[in-house]
């Protein structure tokens, strides 16, 4: 792939790219030699990254330029005048909805007498879900396409007078494109459940010391009295009665947890439109009525689980609908993992086990950047502490363990 017949051009609008263009590099369907893959009944790639999902939080209003989220999607096009590779990025006056934290740098920056905001944003908005962001077609010019995408970002930001980029959740692959372009590699840690071929529930609880086990057949048992009953909607089944309801959990929760939740109703209706067969709601009934939910967004191999809202307290019922029902669905699907979202040191009694995170961050003045190179180094050796140390308590058997 040579210079001379690729260009960059920056997109303010997610819908100026066909969504057939934007999942042909985000979700691509065929293998690196245009294979199409097999057909399975999993779902495809990564639901995030999707033209679907991301379009609706643009057309919701939920990501604006007005919201501190403007968009400034990359696309690297070819000669022909198509897509080789695209990247979500948006210009932010803020530092909301990204989940790995920067209040203290832009702090320092500014008592310095620097301006931190605007920055440039690549995520996915409200999602602290690992995934691809230098999103390329298949084929062999997808390393050399990546390095395009992470070279633009570090030209747009000179472009739009801003003080640093940050891609936060990256893959491995993505992670070590930005290392060698020389960003500041950051990490930090979530708590994952990984499927071992586990025929039902049960095998998985086979596999934890004897104490643990009965810990969480109490809590399934204690969340599900009151006469309480769990049901699973996915596809056709979601209605907007469903949405309705689940949104009233997700403002009750998320007004009291976080002061005012980021998404809008709208947004669930157009992602119920849209992807409902990559949605599982994980919904309780008592007494006729919903009265908590948790949603979940299906991958090729991964289950995500996203928020969760509730207008009547009770007993584990949290734990149930957010965690163990999580890991029941995986087992039924085949699933590898679920990845239960950000923080969260209770996931580890309930078999979901720390796994590193990654970022990498552009810091375009050099004094600031030798500033936060010395304290990500200190952060570092911390996080990798801290995940050994949580490792070491994991509730899977040991060799001296009862069955």
């Amino acid at each position: 792939m040579s210079s001379d017949t690729i260009r960059l051009r920056v997109e303010s609008n997610i819908t100026a790219l066909p969504a057939a263009q934007w999942n042909a590099c985000a979700n691509p369907t065929n293998d690196l030699d245009g294979v199409p893959h097999a057909k399975t009944k999993k779902s495809p790639g990564n639901p995030f990254v999707s033209h679907e999902f991301l379009s609706a939080l643009e057309e919701s209003g939920t990501v604006s330029a007005r919201a501190g989220w403007h968009p400034q999607h990359l696309v690297l096009e070819g000669e022909d005048g198509q897509p080789l590779a695209v990247c979500p990025a948006y210009l932010k006056s803020h530092s909301q909805g990204e989940y790995v934290f920067d209040h203290g740098w832009a702090d320092a920056y500014e008592r310095a007498g620097g301006q931190y905001y605007p920055k440039l944003q690549v995520s996915v908005p409200f999602t602290p879900a690992t995934g691809p962001r230098l999103l390329t077609r298949p084929g062999p010019h997808a390393p050399t396409a990546r390095r395009a995408l992470a070279q633009g970002l570090a030209t747009l930001c000179d472009m739009r007078g801003a003080s640093s980029v940050h891609a936060t959740f990256l893959t491995e692959t993505d992670a070590a494109v930005f290392d060698a372009e020389g960003w500041l590699a950051r990490i930090d840690q979530q708590f994952h459940w990984t499927n071992q071929g586990y025929g039902s529930f049960e095998d998985f609880l086979g596999e934890l010391a004897s104490r643990k086990r009965k810990v969480i057949r109490r809590e399934r048992r204690d969340a599900l009295a009151n006469d309480i009953e769990i049901r699973w909607l996915t596809g056709k089944d979601i209605t907007e009665a469903d949405w309705d309801a689940f949104f009233a959990f997700y403002m009750e929760t998320g007004s009291r947890k976080w002061g005012r939740p980021y998404l809008n109703r709208r947004f669930y209706s157009l992602i119920g439109e849209r992807m409902a067969d990559r949605i599982l709601l994980v919904m309780a009934r008592r007494a006729g009525r919903w009265i908590a939910g948790a949603i979940n967004f299906i991958g090729a191999d991964t289950l995500y689980g996203r928020h969760w809202g509730c207008i009547e307290d009770h007993p584990f019922l949290h734990f149930e609908v957010c965690y163990h029902q999580a890991i029941d669905f995986a087992i039924s699907r085949g699933l590898s993992t679920v990845e239960a979202g950000a923080q969260g040191e209770h996931k580890l009694a309930r078999g979901y086990l720390p796994v590193t995170t990654r970022s990498a961050h552009f810091i375009a003045d050099p004094g600031f950047r030798e500033a936060v190179a010395a304290y990500l180094e200190r952060e570092r050796a911390y996080s990798q502490e801290a995940q050994a140390e949580l490792a070491a308590h994991a509730p899977f058997r040991q060799d001296t363990d009862e069955p």
